[in-house]
């Protein structure tokens, strides 16, 4: 046999036994393998550096194997998660100053022995968190929290009326799917491949990425800070006519409902319970679409007997809970936390969940 024929030969058995344990050991006819999803979401370990208000945070942004922001947790301990767009995620801040975080002291402080998971995603509407539902939960084994807390109203607002919202270049999807032919292909056999998964995993445990994000948030110059006005819920009932927004986005309002029906009905088939939160941004609810539809959320939930927590009626902002439009600062996520927490608790103790 010439060097050549055993070069060959070796270099086939390498193969062969290459697609052997790609076949017996790698996730390519699991039942609970992510396939295409999730690529963009799944073991991140990014260094950043975030400045704001001449403080400076350096930290790592961590998302786990299963895709939930922090350290690694089977998702059959997971008790309760809270879904989210970025207000929820909150990459740019340490995970101690998230909202999440803060949500997990008080619980704690208050006797109750267990966490929250964080699976907000940057980008996602509600579309995204139907999305979820249907294409990230159910790849994961023996999940079955009791709560889902919904975090939701800046991501949804901006729809129009005639939009379709389901559309996956629309953006609401928070990427957990690449709507590239070519790179779905790619994501499918990255995340099914043995060899790829492994050196994925080594790579989080013991490397960050090379590249340090880095954050610079002064959205607040002088003349933003000196005509800056919070519009409470108060001052939002005098600036707007209720029942003329109703007509005016009955449709985006209808929409909107619709998708928290659907979000509700997906939580309650798991015997589990739903709980929806509204949002504010910087200037409370000035804007005329987030206040309608915070509104509504609140009488929807209502007449349909759904759980709901009305953040827009119980917080009065200041400018320094915020450091853009929409993200709240450490101090803004620990008092809308604070805000929250005696209603989540009643909640949890009417449904005898923990």
């Amino acid at each position: 046999m010439t060097k050549i024929k055993i070069v060959l030969v070796n270099f086939l058995v390498f193969l062969v036994s290459i697609l052997i344990i790609e076949v017996f050991f790698g996730h390519w006819f699991a039942e609970h393998n992510f396939g295409p999803y999730m690529r963009e979401h799944r073991l991140k370990k990014n260094p950043v550096v975030l400045s704001y208000n001449n403080i400076k945070y350096d930290y790592i942004y961590k998302r786990n194997y299963h895709g939930f922001r922090g350290d690694e947790i089977d998702p059959s301990l997971i008790k309760a998660v809270i879904i989210g767009g970025s207000t929820t995620d909150e990459r740019y801040k340490p995970e101690k100053l998230t909202i999440t975080n803060n949500l997990n002291s008080l619980l704690k402080k208050k006797g109750y022995n267990f966490k929250i998971t964080n699976a907000g995603i940057e980008g996602q509407t509600t579309v995204g968190h139907i999305y979820n539902f249907k294409n990230w939960f159910p790849r994961l084994k023996n999940f079955s929290p009791k709560l889902y807390i919904f975090y939701i109203g800046i991501n949804d607002y901006p729809f129009e009326p005639d939009q379709d919202e389901y559309d996956i270049y629309g953006g609401g999807y928070g990427h957990i799917k690449n709507p590239e032919a070519i790179e779905v292909f790619f994501d499918n056999f990255k995340s099914n491949s043995f060899f790829y998964d492994k050196l994925r995993i080594l790579k989080q445990k013991y490397y960050l990425t090379s590249r340090t994000e880095k954050y610079d948030h002064n959205f607040f110059d002088s003349k933003k800070l000196q005509d800056y006005e919070y519009i409470n819920y108060n001052k939002a009932l005098e600036l707007h006519d209720i029942k003329k927004l109703k007509i005016k986005h009955k449709k985006i309002i209808s929409k909107y409902l619709n998708r928290v029906k659907i979000l509700n009905n997906y939580v309650t088939k798991k015997n589990s319970t739903a709980v929806f939160i509204n949002q504010v941004m910087f200037d409370g609810l000035k804007n005329e679409k987030l206040f309608i539809l915070n509104y509504s959320l609140i009488e929807y939930c209502k007449d349909a007997n759904i759980h709901c927590i009305d953040l827009a009626i119980k917080l009065d902002g200041k400018i320094n809970y915020w450091f853009d439009r929409n993200h709240t600062t450490g101090l803004g996520s620990k008092i809308i936390a604070e805000t929250v927490i005696n209603d989540l608790i009643k909640i949890i103790k009417e449904k005898k969940l923990f």
